[in-house]
């Protein structure tokens, strides 16, 4: 590589991760519930698992035992307990997002979703 691309590459490297650490910073501004509830989720890797540990407008963050690997393209429901709301009945949230980070912890992997569309799905009424 010759002396006048490596500035360039650094430079453009530098400008790339500050804007990727400013929309992450952006993405976590929103309120967020620490809610644990069952979470099912499709990746480019298939069908899994997992149980979310904390909720906001723009994103979530579940704990699963699959690695999504950043950027990947997630499907995923929640379903909203009529008690956690407050409602008469519980509310299925279906989501598609993608995954904007990913880590190991322990035999787990923590993986934060950016929601870009959801639709809401009532249940029947709690008695």
């Amino acid at each position: 590589m010759s002396k006048e691309v490596r500035p360039h590459t650094a430079v453009a490297e530098a400008e790339h991760s500050a804007r990727h650490s400013a929309r992450f910073s952006d993405m976590q501004s929103a309120a967020r519930f620490p809610l644990q509830l069952p979470v099912e989720f499709h990746s480019p890797q298939g069908d899994h698992a997992g149980q979310t540990r904390n909720i906001s407008a723009n994103g979530v963050l579940f704990q699963t035992d699959e690695e999504v690997p950043i950027g990947a393209a997630v499907e995923f429901s929640i379903c909203m307990p009529a008690q956690v709301l407050g409602t008469a009945s519980s509310v299925v949230v279906n989501c598609r997002g993608r995954a904007v980070r990913c880590f190991q912890e322990n035999q787990s992997y923590w993986v934060g979703v950016v929601i870009d569309e959801y639709g809401l799905e009532r249940q029947g009424a709690r008695k």
